[in-house]
């Protein structure tokens, strides 16, 4: 949801039709607010539902009973008020073999109910529709229903008619059947709806918005509302909404179809283009990645034929050729490995000419790519000789060995215990050890918790166990170079080539260390204010220091010496450039941050504890003031600014935030800078028209979507005040932001029906959306992400959109795709960008 121009608050589609929005603000003390007023000029949203809820107070009861209808599209859309998610041609036979499996003499009874048609994450709900479908037909609850009873129940909840599904829903609420709906009934409806929907905080203010409900439906204080007050109210939020009708759907599904570009339309077209579209996004990745192979091969290739031209040949064959060209790439790589991560070096580069074609967006996937390179090299390395150079070093002919290699092992030929005694030997096999240990630590499965370990075990799962381990590297390092210098074949010191490899690589890297301890001397923040949000999450606010400059979309490392005088950990800075502060949102997730987040917990008076930090979640937030006397945070370091993707957004013409739960972060340092310019130049234009009558312009994104989806309804306080702050100051809709609940059923659905009811009234009498509690009004369920990416490569033809998305690996393919087909298939060009998560 975006400000409209005339002050008031309204959902602004992405083609200028009606969709929603949604954002939130962390910085705030989290307490619950009184509801901000609107503002002197409604939007056409809240105009409508006023006079929706005018016009539902002026009318009259009917006197027949049945509702006589005609079929229009407010109709259509109502059909969407549904009680199964998924009912398909066999959703009966599915419900009739579950039957047979929980029935009792012939019998299903109402406990069984909700897992036997499908609604088992709705028990509560799921049981109240039970009663009032048996209540109609003069069933005791209490007995259980029959096959043939439950069938009727079936044919009525998925009855495509809507006055079926209405009738329905109005019984659940109507527990007494007399036709007239109390407000202690709507309130008890509003509670088992929040509860099937995981809103905890609206379960808790069910009476005060069963309340709203009588009061706009229920203007002559008659102490009940009747169903045709229920479905008018229904047709008017569809009716506002205003879907596209079916036809118009189906027109344009069919008209996409048939426009196929011809490069499409045979089998060996289709490939031919999907791989000219695959180098084309991909060419940068491409030429580093083809040099790269053709380094390691190359070196390979000469290792190789150089020892099938010694005379060690003659007595290990090809096997010493293939461990000598595995070596080689060994070393090459254990030099590369580390410049990925000289995170100095790459923010500098990022703002550079190379970064138009150097990928530097991708260096942790680089660095992971040379590290199976090196494990694949080592290994080779390792089984080469082991199983065969090794054997037959052994077991040669004495004189053939004195002959060829003699001079190689000063004349004594070696046994199996020499080998593996020697300076080579177990130096190669720690090697092989810690390499194996700290690669096994860094895989997903162990690094995200994945893998769950017994006791003690379980420490080697975790970010923790991972930094460690990684550490034990330096070890390694040291360890390849005595292991490369003792080698037996090569005598000559020159030709002992490894600390030539790693030399310059190894120097960057220790001055990256050296430049962070430099700062952290430096860098040592005062803590303004801390707080503690639902969701597990802690955020910072702590004063930048004047040297800290830094772009929105960076991020910086973290270190407090209370938790761990070594560990430090990366985190997106939300606070803008403009802000005379820094401020990070940490998600309560590992061993550290829970640590930290007890630390700070303390500080600002919650009730946790070490354990409960990692089971419960906080209800409510709770805020600490680092200028009160009284409260002493732990220290906290910083190193950086870092580069990410996102850093680079002004670049483009549009931009679409995507970020999933905690993954929104590096996007609201983004909106909070747009805010800032917004303000700026508000200020500046005004100045330039009254000094010089002429306009101002700026360069950057002329307009930025923001689309944050998240499963916990608490989640949005952690960044409610930037929300409040795009919706008052946004005049010209730079910023349109949408809010994606996933835990509530999507619209439509019976289990959400009222909730979205609530919800447009509230909005619409004081501009606060119930869900999120900010200005941003929430939408339920996902996002359409097909229709996202139509709509704006039709309001925006022509022009170039930066993707970035900071979220779970799940949605990446789904974007990256959409990206690239909607750039060949419209003259929009979308730029897809991954955030590390």
């Amino acid at each position: 949801m975006a400000a409209s121009a005339n002050g008031g608050f309204a959902d602004v589609p992405l083609g200028g039709g009606g969709g929603g929005d949604g954002g939130t603000g962390g910085g705030g003390d989290g307490e619950q607010q009184a509801l901000p007023t609107m503002r002197k000029q409604p939007s056409r949203l809240a105009s409508g539902m006023k006079r929706l809820a005018s016009k539902v107070s002026s009318m009259r009861v009917p006197e027949m009973r049945g509702l006589k209808r005609t079929h229009s599209s407010a109709q259509s859309g109502l059909r969407g008020l549904r009680f199964l998610d998924k009912t398909g041609k066999d959703g009966w036979k599915s419900v009739e073999k579950r039957f047979d499996e929980m029935s009792a003499d012939g019998r299903l009874q109402k406990e069984n109910f909700a897992k036997c048609i499908g609604m088992a994450e709705s028990k509560e709900f799921a049981s109240e529709v039970f009663v009032a479908l048996a209540r109609r037909r003069h069933i005791n609850p209490d007995d259980g229903v029959t096959k043939e009873q439950l069938k009727e129940f079936w044919e009525e909840m998925t009855d495509q008619n809507f006055d079926s599904r209405l009738r329905i829903f109005f019984d659940m609420c109507d527990k007494n059947g007399d036709g007239k709906l109390t407000e202690d009934e709507v309130k008890e409806i509003m509670v088992l709806s929040a509860s099937a929907n995981k809103l905890a905080k609206l379960k808790s203010h069910a009476a005060t918005y069963a309340s709203l409900i009588m009061e706009e439906l229920d203007p002559d204080g008659r102490g009940y509302i009747e169903i045709w007050q229920l479905e008018t109210l229904l047709r008017g939020m569809v009716a506002s909404q205003g879907p596209p009708t079916e036809k118009f759907q189906q027109a344009s599904t069919s008209l996409a179809r048939s426009m196929v570009p011809s490069s499409h339309r045979s089998p060996m077209q289709r490939r031919i283009s999907k791989t000219v579209d695959f180098i084309h996004e991909n060419w940068k990745r491409i030429w580093v990645i083809s040099l790269w192979a053709i380094a390691n091969l190359a070196l390979f290739v000469f290792k190789f034929v150089q020892y099938r031209n010694r005379a060690v040949f003659e007595v290990m064959g090809y096997c010493v050729c293939v461990a000598k060209g595995a070596a080689e790439t060994c070393k090459l790589n254990m030099a590369l490995i580390l410049l990925p991560v000289c995170r100095n070096t790459l923010t500098a580069l990022r703002s550079t000419a190379l970064s138009k074609v150097v990928p530097f967006d991708d260096n942790i996937n680089f660095h992971k790519v040379i590290a199976l390179a090196i494990a694949t090299g080592a290994g080779t390395h390792t089984l080469a000789h082991v199983t065969c150079d090794f054997p037959r070093l052994v077991s040669c002919p004495r004189d053939k060995f004195q002959e060829k290699l003699g001079h190689f092992f000063n004349f004594v030929q070696p046994t199996w215990g020499t080998l593996l005694a020697s300076t080579p030997g177990w130096t190669g096999i720690l090697l092989i050890l810690i390499m194996s240990f700290s690669f096994t630590l860094a895989t997903h499965s162990f690094r995200r918790s994945v893998v769950k370990l017994p006791s003690p075990l379980h420490h080697l799962a975790g970010f923790n166990a991972f930094w460690y381990a990684h550490h034990l590297l330096a070890i390694a390092y040291i360890l390849l170079v005595l292991h490369s210098y003792f080698i037996f074949l090569t005598k000559q010191w020159y030709k002992r080539t490894t600390w030539m490899y790693l030399a310059v690589p190894v120097f960057f890297y220790a001055c990256e260390r050296l430049t962070r301890k430099l700062r952290e001397k430096n860098y040592r923040v005062s803590i303004i204010r801390a707080a503690i949000y639902p969701g597990n999450v802690l955020s910072i606010y702590m004063k930048r220091p004047p040297t800290f400059k830094y772009k929105s979309g960076m991020y910086m490392f973290v270190k407090c010496p209370d938790v761990s005088p070594f560990e430090w950990h990366p985190f997106s800075i939300t606070s803008a450039p403009g802000d005379d502060y820094l401020s990070v949102h940490i998600r309560t997730l590992g061993d550290w941050t829970s640590e930290l987040r007890n630390l700070f917990g303390k500080a600002c008076e919650a009730e946790v504890n070490s354990k409960k930090a990692t089971l419960s979640r906080l209800e409510t937030t709770v805020v600490a003031d680092g200028l009160a006397e009284d409260t002493r945070f732990p220290k906290v370091y910083i190193d950086g600014p870092f580069g990410a993707p996102a850093q680079n957004y002004r670049k483009y013409d549009i931009l679409l935030l995507i970020g999933l739960g905690i993954g929104a972060t590096p996007f609201i340092s983004i909106l909070k800078d747009l805010l800032n310019n917004i303000k700026s130049n508000e200020e500046q234009q005004s100045s330039h028209d009254t000094e010089l009558g002429c306009s101002f312009k700026t360069n950057g994104p002329g307009r930025a979507y923001f689309y944050w989806v998240t499963r916990e309804q608490g989640s949005f306080e952690w960044f409610k005040g930037v929300m409040n702050d795009v919706a008052e100051s946004d005049h010209d809709n730079v910023i349109e932001m949408h809010n994606y609940l996933t835990s509530v059923y999507e619209e439509g659905d019976a289990r959400s029906a009222l909730i979205a009811m609530v919800q447009s009234l509230q909005h619409a009498k004081n501009g606060v959306d119930i869900v999120s509690g900010s200005k941003i009004r929430t939408h339920f369920a996902r996002p359409n992400w097909r229709k996202v990416f139509s709509d704006l490569a039709n309001s925006h033809k022509n022009s170039r959109i930066g993707v970035f998305y900071c979220g779970s690996p799940t949605l990446t393919k789904t974007l990256r795709d959409l990206s690239i087909e909607f750039s060949h298939t419209s003259t929009t060009r979308f730029h897809f960008h991954k955030e590390n998560f």
